[in-house]
Parts: C-alpha cells; sequence; structure tokens
C-alpha cells in the first residue's frame, strides 16, 4: 500500500474520529444542581459573567478568635464556580502568635502552599510513618501528597499567613482532632483504638463538642 494512501488513512480517522468529540472552554459550576465526583453540572454558557472567574475572598485575613487561633479562608468550587472541573483551587491560611492548622488530610488533592507573611513550620507524615519537617520563610513553598496527614502552626510570634493550592477544585477535609473527638463514638471505644487515657478523651469531647 503507498505510503501516502497510509497517512491519508491515519488522517482520515483521526479527523472524523475527533470531530465527534465534546470540546468544551469551560463548566462554570451550577451550584443548585448536585456535586458529584466529577464536580458541579455546567452553568448554561448563556448565564455566565465575569464574575464565575474572579473571586476577591482571599484579600482579607481570616478570624483567628478561635480555639486554634488559625483561619482558613477557602476558594473552592463552592466559592468559586469558575474552578468547577479544572482540577484546582486556592485558600488562604492566616495563623495569630501561636496558631495551628491541626492534623488534617484533603482525600481529593495534593497541596502546595507557599509562606506570605512570618514563619510557619509545617510537615507531613507518610504511609511509612516518616515524618517531612521544615519552619518555612516568608516566600518558601512546601508540598503535601495527597491524602497524607499534615499540619502548619506559627512559628513567630506575629500574626502569619500562606496562600495554598490544590490539584482539585474540592480537596475535600478531614481534621485528625475532630474525627477522633467530636464524634458519638464511646469514649471507651476511642480509648481503646487510640490508647489514651478516658479522662482525657472526655475532657477533648467536651472541648470539641463530641459525645459519648
Amino acid at each position: 500500500m503507498p505510503q501516502c494512501y497510509i497517512l491519508f488513512l491515519f488522517f482520515f480517522i483521526f479527523f472524523s474520529s475527533s470531530s465527534h468529540a465534546s470540546v468544551q472552554d469551560f463548566c462554570v459550576a451550577d451550584l443548585k444542581g448536585p456535586d458529584g465526583p466529577a464536580g458541579y453540572p455546567c452553568k448554561s454558557p448563556a448565564n455566565v459573567t465575569v464574575s464565575d472567574f474572579v473571586f476577591s475572598g482571599l484579600a482579607k485575613g481570616g478570624n483567628t478568635t478561635n480555639i486554634i487561633q488559625a483561619a482558613v479562608t477557602p476558594a473552592f468550587v463552592a466559592q468559586f464556580p469558575g474552578v468547577n472541573g479544572l482540577g484546582l483551587s486556592m485558600a488562604r491560611l492566616d495563623l495569630a502568635p501561636g496558631g495551628v492548622i491541626p492534623f488534617h488530610t484533603h482525600p481529593g488533592a495534593s497541596e502546595i502552599l507557599v509562606v506570605t507573611r512570618g514563619h510557619i513550620t509545617a510537615g507531613f507524615v507518610s504511609s511509612a510513618s516518616t515524618v517531612y519537617l521544615e519552619t518555612l520563610k516568608k516566600g518558601d513553598v512546601m508540598v503535601f501528597p495527597q491524602g497524607l496527614l499534615h499540619f502548619q502552626v506559627n512559628a513567630a510570634k506575629i500574626h502569619s499567613s500562606a496562600f495554598v493550592s490544590f490539584s482539585s477544585a474540592s480537596p475535600g477535609l478531614q481534621i485528625l482532632d475532630f474525627a477522633l473527638f467530636a464524634n458519638n463514638l464511646p469514649s471507651a471505644l476511642v480509648g481503646q483504638t487510640t490508647f489514651l487515657d478516658l479522662a482525657q478523651i472526655k475532657k477533648l469531647k467536651g472541648v470539641l463538642g463530641g459525645t459519648g
């Protein structure tokens, strides 16, 4: 078979098949629809405006007057519909002196953090229980692989802040302390699975709103 004919046949098959593919510039979230594994359904392009692609909520620091003396301001799909389907999102971290973002995990995304003020001690624990720990200064960047437990602590005597980016529009969040002590599991069962003293478990449940 002549080479030119083979080449022609290849391009004919390629363009014939690709012409049936759906090409979409974006899928701004219709937040009134259900949020599934693939994200929210798309808003009609006729109803999309530039405001769907702009989010100003990270300009101002969050309220750190709370038990952890820290705040996380998200720019996930629920707050920023334009990131729907794009595999990315952001958030802002604000930590007062003594502030901490407790051990937590994002089941749906890896995270990358850049310090914008102060110093932040950050780390994560691998599935082999190896600890990766560093005190970061302004401009430093650290990455936290998807699904691994990690934390951030203010290492400065001043307010510290950072911006983080995620590899998902909806990275998910589970905070270890709340998973253990903000639930209704019987305290005795929590003690069996954590080897903690029963009095300490009840104290933590009282602080974090757990029962049992």
